[in-house]
């Protein structure tokens, strides 16, 4: 270890489960590729399509956010490995098109350009008159409905009759503040900080904390990023409109997750440096962070929080991705909470906002289904990983696809 600085993190970052390592081997089969604005896509044809250049009953499904180019070969095992999405997809005839991104972090609206291009291409080589299936995991919900609203606005027959996200931050995307706040408190360039001051993390973050003030608040790039959805009429209203939720409907989330717990200790290395789990309140402690070399330390406090990190939703292993990259640099952890929530239930099936406990923490399962902006959606039975692909949830997904 070096006399004057602590250990540098190394390439951590934060991903979704769809592309995590898949529990299984999943081998890709043989795709072809296409090359598009600011990103690319690979094409699985359904049984019995074997046309060159003509695609049948296409469905365009759109990579997630993470630092880097889309790791699509990861991304097909992922929705492989929970329930084989892909496979039934291809063997009810559907041509599988998998867009990715040359970098997942860059701005929504960049990224659009690649799903709008997507389509295109997919409407010029379709076989006859059958819609297009268009939609996204996670971020890439988000990417698809700003293409498509962009589009309509255009006056553009992007030829789509069903757009869905899965497990998308329609409403905001929660890292605990004192998570963020410690990726910049690492004494090196590092890619974990990289990815939470990321154009991308600046739009979807609920609440995003600023590197140079110090401050939490909205960043000003999520203020700009709605006032484009906005202006391009914040939805597609050509194609129905679904939306899934890993997270459960019936207003419970993580029972274990109780606000103001210790949710990771890590000593060592960053001696005493302490996570809290959210706590509702004024001036409330969500961090103590502590360095050596150069020596500092700091207190993160919130104010006005609902309590987001035991919510109903979709959940990310924040603290135990934490917690095995310090382990790895020779540190020792008391790990607590190994996932908190990302994605609100409320936020993935935009029917509410996430600022008060009381909207957080919605049943949405009583609520009146015109108050979302959707026309359909689903949330989990049971709390599931963010974009984890379960039975459940692909067969909802599956009996909405047009005919």
């Amino acid at each position: 270890m070096s006399e004057t600085a602590e250990p540098n993190v190394g390439a951590f970052t934060f991903g979704a489960a769809v592309t995590a390592e898949p529990a299984r081997p999943v081998e890709v089969p043989d795709h072809e590729d296409w090359t598009l604005p600011n990103g690319f896509a690979w094409i699985f044809r359904g049984e019995g399509n074997d046309t060159p250049g003509n695609l049948v009953r296409p469905v365009i499904m759109a990579d997630g956010f993470n630092l880097g180019r889309s790791e699509l070969d990861k991304l097909y095992q992922g929705l492989e490995s929970g329930h084989p999405f892909i496979s039934e997809l291809r063997r009810r005839g559907r041509d599988v098109i998998l867009l990715g991104f040359e970098e997942r972090s860059a701005s929504i609206l960049d990224n659009a350009e690649a799903a709008v291009a997507a389509v295109m291409q997919a409407n010029a080589q379709k076989q006859g008159d059958a819609p297009l299936v268009v939609g996204g995991f996670s971020m890439g919900g988000i990417v698809t409905r700003y293409a498509l609203a962009k589009l309509e606005r255009q006056r553009v027959h992007h030829q789509t009759a069903l757009y869905f996200s899965y497990d998308s931050p329609h409403r905001g995307a929660s890292i605990p503040i004192g998570v963020q706040a410690f990726s910049y408190f690492i004494p090196f360039a590092n890619d974990f900080a990289k990815q939470m001051d990321s154009p991308a993390a600046r739009q979807m973050l609920w609440r995003h904390y600023d590197k140079d003030t110090g401050k939490i608040g909205v960043a000003p790039e999520r203020t700009e990023f709605l006032a484009e959805l906005d202006r391009v009429g914040c939805w597609p209203r050509i194609p129905r409109t679904v939306a899934i939720a890993n997270g459960r409907g019936d207003g419970i989330g993580l029972p274990d997750v109780a606000p103001g717990d210790i949710a990771l200790r890590i000593d060592r290395i960053y001696p005493g440096t302490t996570f809290y789990t959210q706590a509702q309140g004024d001036d409330v402690t969500v961090a103590y962070l502590n360095r050596r070399f150069p020596k500092a330390d700091d207190t993160i406090t919130t104010d006005g929080f609902p309590e987001l990190d035991g919510a109903p939703g979709g959940t990310l292993h924040t603290y135990k991705i934490l917690a095995d990259a310090m382990e790895k640099l020779g540190g020792t952890v008391d790990l607590r909470h190994e996932e908190v929530c990302f994605v609100p239930s409320v936020s993935a099936v935009a029917i509410r906002d996430i600022e008060t406990q009381a909207d957080l923490y919605a049943k949405v399962d009583e609520l009146s289904p015109d108050e979302s902006e959707l026309d359909d959606f689903v949330c989990s039975s049971t709390t599931t990983p963010h974009t984890g692909i379960t039975e459940e949830l692909c067969t909802w997904l599956l009996d909405r696809l047009p005919d």
